[in-house]
This record gives C-alpha cells, structure tokens and sequence, in this order.
C-alpha cells in the first residue's frame, strides 16, 4: 500500500511563504495526478491544485491563483505546493493526494478523484 507523507508545514505571518513537500513511499510508485486539498476548521475539503505527473500539467483553485505553485520531482516521487503571499484565510489542514489511474479533468478537483491521501499537514497564517 503507497503512503504519502507530507512535510512542510507551520505558522507564518501573512505575507509570508512556505513549501509542502510530499513524498510517496514505494519508489515504483507511477501515479497519474498529484493534488493538494485543504481543510479549514469546521469546513469542507477544499480543491487546492493538482498537477499531471507525465506532463507537468496544472490546475488551480482560483483563489490561490499567482500566489501557490505546485511542482514534481518525479525521480524523487515527490512533488511540492509552494505557498506564497499566505493570507489568514489560507489557514487550513493542507491534504495531498494521488490518483493511480486516468481520469478526465474535472476528477482532479474532486475529493472522490484520489484514491491515496497523506496524513495532512497543519499550515497557520496569522494576522
């Protein structure tokens, strides 16, 4: 069974910026797309980004849009959501996730998409 583990996470002021890392267990692990979700206190998963892990395709949530980048280091089976320009209302449990066969586009964006999920990662945005 592949195991995502995330990294990366923790407070910063707003303004400010981190990296979540996530990292797959099994080295012949071959997924078909990455994503990130969050969650936030008393609220759904949120769709955050996901990227295609052939062709490095993406896709955003419009609210994190020119702020948060995600990446792959495919020889590395590991891929990155880098955050910046952290608003308070980015606070949030950060979620990655992987898809182990294709699916069309609108299945990056949904939670019922993934079929692996890491542990979370806390990330806190003060004011």
């Amino acid at each position: 069974q592949v195991q995502l583990v995330e990294s990366g996470g923790g407070l910063v002021q707003a303004g400010g910026s981190l990296r979540l890392s996530c990292a797959a267990s099994e080295r012949t692990f071959s997924p078909t797309v990455m994503g990130w979700f969050r969650q936030a206190p008393g609220k759904e998963h949120e769709f955050v980004a996901a990227i295609n892990w052939r062709d490095g395709g993406t896709l955003y949530v419009d609210s994190v849009k020119g702020r948060f980048t995600i990446s792959r280091a495919n020889a590395k089976n590991t891929f990155y959501l880098h955050l910046n320009s952290l608003k308070p209302e980015d606070t949030a449990v950060y979620y990655c996730s992987a898809q182990s066969r294709v699916r069309d586009l609108p299945a990056w964006a949904r939670v019922t998409g993934y079929d692996y999920w890491g542990q979370g990662t806390q990330v806190t945005v003060s004011s």
